[in-house]
């Protein structure tokens, strides 16, 4: 018994059984990981049922209408009632978060509640649940629309005056975004270009000022062009007051908890909905909607609603500027310290310290970002090209290139060590069979031995664009901010804008988590942000993995004669 034992300790099967289990691990807990962030993220968009209720909990009942959003376990000696019916001290009870909405109304946006004191639950079909541009959700009975103060529909809520009073607020829903759109596509792109250009004539005065000399005709003329853009101006001044009027025209009256009635701009309104009366098929809808303003809108309400498309814009943009950077510097790095490199105490010492600099906190880097690049590189290229912008920095300044950079320094070793070893992988006959066929180094290195490494500088530059995209500490310093609703990238030269600050998922989520005013409503959205995020993360790690794994089989081609 005891030599089989032994015997079967032995030949390494335990090992085999403990490497499984670990890698069965990791893999529950990305998967878990990736299940969690996905059920308190993804599960937000779905329209969920709103109660209402008279709560007992004090004395006399108060009414009160919202949805359930968390539940939690506690011991009922620490809350306090001042009505009779509360569970005595000691006992362990279940107490859920009711999401009340109506902050501006009520000045509370969250309240927990005892199920156990609910009486008269009800789920009323006509309850209409709004997302705001301001003051996050309110919930309530719409009882009426007005246009110019005016009333134009019943104020009732019964049978098919209440079905139509509904069919007329989507109406006007409707109306008021397609104005909105036009106001924000005038805003964005019209008085964008008007004040791009106005900035630029700026500049140009200033630097024939710095210039010196006779300029007067310049300066005339920039008189000229800036009188064109002011009277573009005025003209479209003109149509924004006109939008804003028209949209500011309609409101509507809804009658929230305990009965009374609060008057709502229509503007103010994203979606109104009735989740209490949809399908699953309505509901569906309306979570594919949310979804995809999730992913395509700007942030509203300090980032705790609204969508995060400059944080995704940014964190790519970000994240290909620093692959076109890092990846010839790591990849020349390597060949040539694989390649060219004399074998000797010098090399030794450079790879060592390539390795170590893998271990530096990533922070290090910002710090060395802020210093170099930003105040002395940046510093000195405003003195020298964009001097007629001072004191106001151009590109010292934290912004997209400096971010791009710290991130390029902070991957480096990865594609430099991921790279050599691909290099080293290489069979030494495919490099002797070329020199022996005539072919230079430099030949034999560009023809033969780099097509060959491909897949490792893949999986270097895959690893470094995961780790890229999950860092947070270095971009607070170069670059990154809460809101920048401005993408890097538009139509105006020279379209790619360097020095211009972003967003980024992980700073996203980051001050979601840890800065919001508001951290209840906040942590739907942080989960989301965080699966986003993770998800990214992870398939390219994975794509690493399937990489490595087609590299090793090529190689195993080659020892075996196979290779063709």
């Amino acid at each position: 018994m005891n030599g089989g034992v032994s015997g079967w300790y032995r030949s390494g099967t335990p090992w085999i059984w403990l490497n499984a289990g670990a890698v069965a691990a990791c893999l529950a807990m990305v998967f878990g990981l990736l299940l969690l962030l996905g059920a308190r993220g993804l599960g937000h968009f779905w329209p969920k049922p709103v109660l209402q209720a008279n709560y007992l909990a004090v004395d006399p009942p108060v009414t009160v209408i919202g949805e359930i959003a968390d539940s939690e376990t506690v011991d009922s000696g620490q809350l306090q009632f001042s009505a009779a019916g509360a569970p005595l001290s000691g006992e362990r009870i279940e107490r859920q978060l009711l999401k009340l909405g109506n902050r501006d109304v009520t000045g509370n946006d969250f309240a927990w509640i005892l199920p156990s004191l609910l009486d008269e639950v009800e789920y009323p079909e006509r309850l209409v649940t709004l997302e705001r541009r301001e003051w996050g959700n309110f919930y309530g009975f719409p009882s009426g629309i007005l246009q110019n103060g005016e009333p134009v529909a019943a104020p009732s809520a019964q049978g098919e005056e209440a079905d139509a009073l509904w069919s007329e607020l989507q109406r006007r829903l409707n109306r008021a975004r397609q104005l909105r759109e036009e106001i924000e596509r005038i805003e964005r792109s019209i008085i964008a270009d008007i004040n791009f250009g106005m900035e630029r004539l700026r500049l140009r005065e200033r630097r024939l000022q710095l210039a010196g000399g006779d300029s007067g005709e310049e300066l005339r003329d920039i008189g000229r062009q800036r009188q064109t853009l002011d009277a573009q101006y005025a003209e479209i001044r003109l149509r924004l007051l006109e939008l804003n009027r028209q949209i500011q025209r309609d409101s509507a009256i809804f009658r929230v908890a305990g009965g009374a009635e609060v008057e709502l701009p229509v503007a103010d309104i994203v979606r109104a909905y009735r989740p209490n009366a949809m399908n699953r098929f309505e509901a569906m809808g309306t979570y594919l909607a949310r979804l995809f303003e999730f992913l395509t809108d700007d942030p509203r309400e300090s980032n705790i609603e609204g969508g995060l498309l400059p944080a995704i814009y940014g964190t790519a943009m970000m994240v290909l500027l620093m692959s076109v950077l890092v990846t010839p510097l790591g990849v020349v790095a390597a060949v040539y310290l694989s390649e060219y490199a004399p074998k000797g105490w010098l090399t030794r010492f450079i790879r060592i310290s390539v390795n170590n600099l893998a271990g530096v906190p990533s922070i290090v880097y910002g710090m060395f970002g802020l210093g170099f690049f930003i105040y002395l590189a940046g510093g000195e290229i405003d003195n020298l090209f964009y001097s007629e912008s001072l004191p106001a920095p151009t590109f010292g300044t934290p912004g997209l290139l400096w971010a791009s950079l710290t991130l390029a320094l902070l991957t480096l070793p990865v594609v430099i060590v991921a790279t050599e070893e691909g290099l080293a992988n290489i069979p030494a006959s495919l490099r002797e069979g070329s020199l022996a066929l005539g072919a230079t180094k430099f030949e034999t290195l560009w023809r033969v031995v780099l097509p060959l490494a491909r897949p490792s500088m893949l999986t270097g530059l895959i690893l470094a664009v995961a780790r890229a995209a999950g860092e947070v500490a270095p971009l607070m310093l170069v670059g990154v901010v809460k809101l920048a609703p401005a993408l890097p990238l538009d139509t105006e030269f020279p379209y790619l804008h360097l020095e211009q600050q972003f967003m980024h998922l992980g700073y996203y989520v980051y001050d979601l988590a840890m800065q919001s005013p508001n951290v209840e409503a906040a942590m739907p959205q942080a989960f989301a942000a965080a699966f986003l995020l993770v998800a990214v993360v992870t398939a390219l790690n994975l794509s690493a993995v399937v990489m490595r794994g087609r590299l090793r089989e090529r190689y195993k081609a080659l020892e075996t004669g196979s290779w063709s």
